[in-house]
């Protein structure tokens, strides 16, 4: 078994597994980091996205009730106009 480090008083003996083991364990933490971190960019850019969209659906939703409203308020007054008409025609037949 080959050592890496040197044996001195009171200090632990790294063999080339251990190192190598260790090693091994460092990089697939510094791969799971990248991988993580580029994730996280992607959900971020995503999140970005939908809240830009979220806005612009907000302002449409805001647009399209203004115009329901404006509707209805044409349809009340279109509904009076034919009920007048109505009570005309009943009073001329009366």
């Amino acid at each position: 078994m080959s050592t890496l480090a040197f044996q001195e008083a009171g200090q632990q003996v790294v063999t080339s597994e251990e190192f190598n083991a260790l090693e091994q364990r460092v990089l697939r933490a510094v791969e799971l980091l990248r991988t993580e971190r580029t994730a996280r960019a992607a959900a971020e850019q995503k999140v970005a996205e939908l809240e830009q969209l979220m806005e612009v659906q907000a302002s449409e939703l805001a647009e399209m009730q203004a115009h329901l409203k404006t509707y209805e308020s044409e349809r009340d007054h279109v509904r009076q106009r034919v009920e007048r008409m109505l009570k005309q025609l009943d009073e001329i037949n009366a």
